[in-house]
């Protein structure tokens, strides 16, 4: 597998330049996966832009969009990601119990989570063709059409990050270095 460039401010395509400016502003650094995604600016443009608004513009709140986001990271094996959104729930507040839950893929602190984390692992695990009685039961729980497709919104951005850290085995970043996860048993990828 080719080696991929983890790209600086300074050998970025130009096309990406803003994008990474952006990123050290925000962060105070560049995150691994936005010097891998530089290469390819469209990319990069893309995953900020889903990022932003899954973060920024979705109906879930904290705890349900570190749900949605680490069951996806989880069921990629995405060594990368699990570990940077571990960092961001931090950040976020989210309760250990929650992060840990996920992490570790054990039952979840309430019952509602539970049913969102089960529904976002059939949605990408069935490529989004959910049975009525998996719909409704999302429903049941407390959740709403418009999260449905929230939930997508989420798959396609996890898809980029997760998809682009296993072909680029992008290495991750020193200070979540310390969140380092690796899927566990015969499932892992």
């Amino acid at each position: 597998m080719p080696q991929f460039t983890l790209h600086t401010l300074e050998t970025a395509p130009e096309a990406s330049r803003p994008f990474l400016e952006h990123s050290q502003k925000a962060f105070g650094r560049l995150p691994g996966l936005h010097s891998v995604m530089a290469e390819a600016p469209a990319l990069l443009d893309g995953y900020k832009h889903l990022h932003r608004l899954f973060a920024e513009e979705t109906s879930f709140d904290k705890d349900e969009i570190t749900v949605v986001w680490q069951a996806i990271n989880v069921e990629h094996a995405c060594h990368y990601c699990v570990p940077a959104h571990t960092g961001i729930a931090k950040m976020m507040q989210v309760d250990d119990a929650i992060t840990n839950a996920l992490r570790d893929e054990t039952a979840l602190p309430s019952a509602k989570l539970e049913a969102l984390r089960t529904f976002t692992l059939q949605v990408v695990r069935q490529r989004g063709a959910l049975e009525d009685a998996q719909v409704q039961t999302f429903l049941d729980a407390g959740y709403t059409q418009r999260q449905i497709l929230e939930v997508i919104l989420a798959v396609a951005q996890k898809v980029m990050s997760n998809y682009t850290n296993h072909l680029a085995d992008t290495p991750v970043d020193q200070v979540m270095q310390k969140f380092a996860w690796e899927k566990k048993g015969a499932a892992a990828a």
